[in-house]
């Protein structure tokens, strides 16, 4: 046996005997290093809730033949894991994090290198009091292309572990694309989403009971799309929009969507009318992305003076504008009031939501457009409510594409997708939102094996929401009623 190969065997049994042997044994003649370990993904610092699953994480660094991990709790308890990466036991995790809640967690790392182990400087990592009850996550899971559909479809994902299944996949109908999905602050017995091709549709469920509505109609012009739900589930807003993309031939630069025309109405599930206002419907400006309050009085929403298309698109960008609506009658108030003026700042707002305690807006605010997810300047704003005064949240953003977010129903958690780590793929992140408005730093969802996940991944995810409970959706029936193209006529009210 030569050298080389002698050499190699015995690493390998070697690192065999560390993954095996190594839970029940700490590190010996251990070098000090004065550093933060570099871990993908970065959880140095963060702020997580109980119940989240396991922080799991890889050492950045190629060299790096194992990793050891100590945790240990403010108010008690312990863990240590030793192997390739740091795999956390799902029930012991839980149990630290129960035990430790308003606490803090101490994480000592050391990483073996040619055969030599080195401790880096101890981090920790805060966990909340502020309770994350929701069951999952929704999201949209689609390749980061252009041209074509390909593989893509609306999924959820347990927020406890790591078990992710479809809602409905587009390898059940072939061409089509799923999108703009929405539950009812998290609940999703009503759950609503746009169907995109030649099938096309706009299917509500309402207590397991689906709907498939015309995509389009001579009244509204375009389809329905970006919904959210009033409070009280009677009603859900939409936007009609005409979208085209156009592609860059710079470097830094992808594609542009921009909005040839977008009005905004709201629909009455039970009676199947729509609600429209001529100051919703203005033929020389797009008003699009529609949001109820919390106490479902107002309907926010975003207007922008069109433009001319691709020559200006630079041109097009929106503000935030607010106007009453009556659940009760069903009608909208007199005149529409501007909320948030970004074009005064030279900017454009996009995708509106309110926290359901009814005291912020979270926004994303961008150079001009509306489809922030390819703009690597797209930030994340907060407006509060109550001073009317707005903030970017330097804490969560990063100097890439920082967009798509919802929260969760007590307000004080985000979910928002993010391409801080290689500028091409759309990735979750979580983070808190305290009382006073502070926001902590954000944390990538949780993978059981993270570096290989993302490795391996051809994904991209948006348009994130939490879900109370997981959605209970027959997708192999809906395909057929997809395919099938019978669909329900919208009509306006008289």
């Amino acid at each position: 046996m030569n050298n080389v190969m002698h050499s190699s065997l015995v690493s390998i049994v070697f690192l065999l005997i560390v993954v095996l042997t190594g839970c029940s044994s700490n590190p010996t003649d251990v070098k000090k290093s004065d550093q933060l370990p570099k871990l993908y993904p970065d959880y140095v610092g963060v702020t997580i809730p109980v119940g989240i699953a396991p922080l799991n994480f890889s050492v950045q660094d190629e060299n790096a033949e194992a990793v050891d991990v100590n945790v240990k709790g403010s108010k008690g308890g312990t863990m240590h894991v030793q192997g390739e990466w740091a795999d956390f036991d799902i029930d012991e995790w839980h149990q630290l994090l129960a035990q430790n809640k308003g606490g803090e967690l101490t994480y000592t790392v050391c990483v073996l290198k040619a055969g030599q182990w080195t401790q880096y400087q101890d981090f920790k990592i805060m966990v909340s009091n502020y309770a994350l009850d929701e069951w999952g996550l929704t999201y949209r899971r689609i390749a980061p292309g252009y041209e074509v559909y390909s593989h893509m479809g609306i999924f959820q994902r347990e927020l406890a572990t790591f078990e992710e299944s479809a809602i409905i996949d587009n390898t059940q109908i072939p061409g089509q694309c799923v999108n703009c999905h929405m539950s009812n602050r998290t609940n999703p017995d009503r759950f609503v989403f746009h169907v995109r091709g030649a099938h096309g549709a706009t299917m509500v469920q309402m207590n397991g009971k689906r709907e498939w509505l015309k995509a389009k109609s001579d009244l509204l012009g375009g389809s329905m799309v970006y919904p959210y739900w009033h409070p009280t589930g009677k009603y859900c807003a939409f936007s009609t929009n005409q979208t085209r993309q156009g592609f860059h031939v710079v470097k830094d630069e992808r594609i542009e969507v921009f909005d040839l025309s977008s009005d905004v109405f709201v629909y009455n599930p039970v009676s199947r009318e729509i609600l429209t206002d001529s100051l919703l419907m203005t033929k020389d400006w797009s008003e699009n992305s529609p949001v109820f309050s919390p106490d479902g009085k107002y309907l926010y929403y975003m207007t922008c003076k069109q433009q001319e298309y691709p020559a200006h698109y630079k041109d097009e960008k929106y503000n935030l504008c607010r106007i009453a609506f009556d659940a009760e009658k069903g009608v909208f108030g007199q005149q529409a009031d501007t909320l948030f003026n970004a074009v005064a700042m030279g900017k454009s707002l996009t995708w509106p939501r309110p926290s359901y305690d009814g005291k912020y807006i979270l926004f994303t605010l961008t150079d001009y457009g509306y489809f922030s997810i390819w703009h690597e300047e797209s930030d994340q704003w907060l407006l509060d409510l109550d001073t009317g005064e707005a903030r970017e949240l330097k804490e969560m953003n990063s100097p890439r594409a920082d967009s798509y977010h919802n929260w969760n129903v007590n307000s004080h958690w985000v979910v928002f997708t993010s391409r801080r780590d290689d500028g091409l793929y759309s990735r979750l992140y979580l983070a808190c939102i305290d009382d006073k408005g502070q926001c902590s730093k954000p944390f990538m969802l949780p993978q059981r094996n993270p570096k290989k996940y993302d490795e391996r991944s051809l994904y991209s995810f948006n348009t994130p929401d939490f879900t109370q409970r997981k959605v209970d959706f027959d997708a192999h029936a809906a395909a057929k009623e997809i395919m099938g193209d019978s669909r329900l006529e919208t009509k306006a009210r008289q």
